[in-house]
């Protein structure tokens, strides 16, 4: 969802016309912006006393260098970004699809080909990304949004190449407690691979069958310990045969594949590529655009949502104030004399009303 632009929000960074929030973290804010060919984007900021700091303006530059890697159609592409700005930024194609957490909140949880089928998808996503020699080790549904084609994986700001060094403290759990593994909830650094993203992979299928996290809910450290030491909870999921008429072409049903990505050896758990080679080789990518494996209410809120997104182009863009000019500029500026502020102020709140009403 998004909200109106702030009085302390700046007009435009990159080259983008900011429309919008789409969210605000700790260390920043993200954007809608908009490029002067029309093209939307997530705009992620951050806070110039964040970047001030060099460890934190190099995990920014090495994310980055991440997103741009990856290539998947299943992972949001790099648009643009300066991590050397005094305020860096980063700019990913916008996705108005809403993310699997809102639709498993709004819709309830998926059917079980629907998960498979995602599962799919975001295992291609996750090859491209081990192929490049990163790990995301943010794997959740917060961090997969659905579009008209298919899901889209973001976020790569924790994400680490497994030839480097980690930036930040081997103590240090990274990642989203209920959607990590083992090895992250102990800290066990360079012991975090991709077997890693595997298993947080599991951890949303789970969600996405289920609607509910496989280690629950509750304090950090009760997630943590579950995570390494308990069984997920995986009540409501059927072993139910996927090969039916076609032998065993099709590769394994749900509940073992979750089974499987949620070993809590990693190397018990299978790797990207074979989960579209070997374990769900019947579910197709859908082709053509069609979104047909998902329910027909979270199809809907996607086309809805989109199609409010299509309009955004054509808001009239926001005009800087101009500086103040004495009585003899004034005199010669003629018709360029620039919109008013109570007019700038007024542009920036139907930019916004569109936005909230979408």
């Amino acid at each position: 969802m998004s909200g109106r632009l702030l009085p302390t929000d700046p007009a435009s960074i990159g080259g983008h016309r900011l429309l919008a929030r789409l969210g605000e973290g700790g260390m920043g804010v993200v954007y809608l912006g908009r490029t002067e060919a029309g093209s939307l984007a997530a705009v992620k900021v951050i806070q110039a006393e964040y970047a001030d700091e060099p460890d934190f303006r190099a995990r920014f530059r090495r994310e980055v260098e991440a997103a741009r890697r990856v290539t998947s159609p299943w992972a949001v592409p790099v648009t643009g970004a300066d991590p050397e700005a005094a305020a860096p930024w980063l700019a990913t194609a916008f996705v108005p699809g809403p993310s699997l957490a809102e639709a498993v909140a709004d819709h309830g949880p998926l059917p079980a080909r629907s998960v498979r089928v995602l599962g799919r998808m975001l295992g291609a996503a996750l090859r491209q990304v081990h192929a490049t020699g990163l790990v995301h080790r943010d794997v959740k549904p917060a961090n997969v949004l659905l579009a008209v084609d298919g899901p889209r994986l973001i976020d790569f700001g924790i994400a680490r190449a497994t030839d480097e060094t980690a930036i930040t403290s081997t103590d240090l759990v990274v990642g989203t407690p209920g959607f990590l593994s083992p090895e992250q909830a102990e800290a066990r650094g360079a012991a975090v691979g991709p077997a890693s993203d595997i298993f947080s992979l599991g951890c949303l299928l789970a969600y996405a069958a289920t609607g509910r996290p496989p280690f629950g809910t509750g304090t950090t450290d009760a997630l943590l310990y579950r995570t390494v030491h308990d069984e997920p909870d995986l009540d409501g999921i059927e072993a139910e045969d996927p090969a039916g008429a076609e032998g065993d072409t099709a590769g394994v049903g749900l509940l073992t594949l979750l089974r499987l990505c949620l070993a809590k050896d990693p190397a018990d758990r299978p790797t990207a590529e074979q989960l579209g080679t070997v374990l769900l080789v019947e579910d197709a990518v859908p082709e053509g655009g069609r979104i047909d494996w998902l329910p027909d209410d979270v199809v809907r809120a996607i086309a809805d949502r989109s199609a409010a997104m299509l309009a955004l182009p054509d808001i009239e863009p926001t005009v800087a104030e101009a500086p103040a000019h004495d009585s003899a500029s004034a005199s010669t500026a003629g018709d360029g004399e620039p919109p008013s502020p109570g007019r700038r102020r007024l542009l920036l709140a139907s930019g916004a009303a569109v936005l909230l009403a979408a």
